[in-house]
């Protein structure tokens, strides 16, 4: 059985992050989304919470999983046996950073290889950045968010933006 995994931080996950995971679905017998903890963000859900919003938008996925880690990504495939890391990207600058992670990850996990997706021409403009930027002025992201977990998300950032400004 080929597994993919979707490793990120989904903070909060997007329509963009759906699209790959739903086309990874196609390819490969089995997907885990596998929610990490970047140390480099200030995130704004809990990873349980990434874990159940994700739960909730790929539901209609009969062959994906979700689960969280808080180890390295090629630790965390060590025991899948059979994986291909599946990352999306938007930009050419998104490539430079996942070529050099998907490098790393070769090197410490060497059964671990890493596939490409290119966004759908209409997500490459998203990223959970913007997401958090437009909400935090009050900005509509109907059309970036899936509609499952858009109230929360919006919620959530736009209480945050608040406490920011006070």
């Amino acid at each position: 059985m080929k597994t993919a995994v979707c490793p990120g931080s989904f903070d909060p996950v997007t329509l963009g992050h759906i699209d790959v995971i739903e086309r990874a679905s196609r390819i490969f017998d089995r997907t885990v989304v596998i929610v990490l903890q970047n140390r480099g963000k200030k995130c704004s859900f809990t990873p349980e919470e990434r874990v159940t919003m994700l739960g909730k938008t790929t539901a209609w996925l009969p062959n994906v999983s979700v689960v969280h880690s808080d180890r390295l990504l090629a630790e965390t495939c060590a025991g899948m046996g059979g994986v291909v890391v599946v990352k999306g990207l938007r930009a050419v600058s998104d490539f430079e950073h996942e070529f050099q992670m998907a490098l790393m990850n070769k090197k410490l996990n060497p059964e671990l290889d890493t596939l490409f997706l290119t966004a759908g021409e209409r997500f490459q403009y998203i990223s959970s950045s913007v997401i958090k930027e437009l909400c935090s002025y009050g900005g509509d992201v109907s059309e970036l968010l899936p509609p499952e977990i858009h109230d929360e998300v919006v919620e959530r950032l736009r209480r945050e933006a608040r406490c920011r400004m006070t």
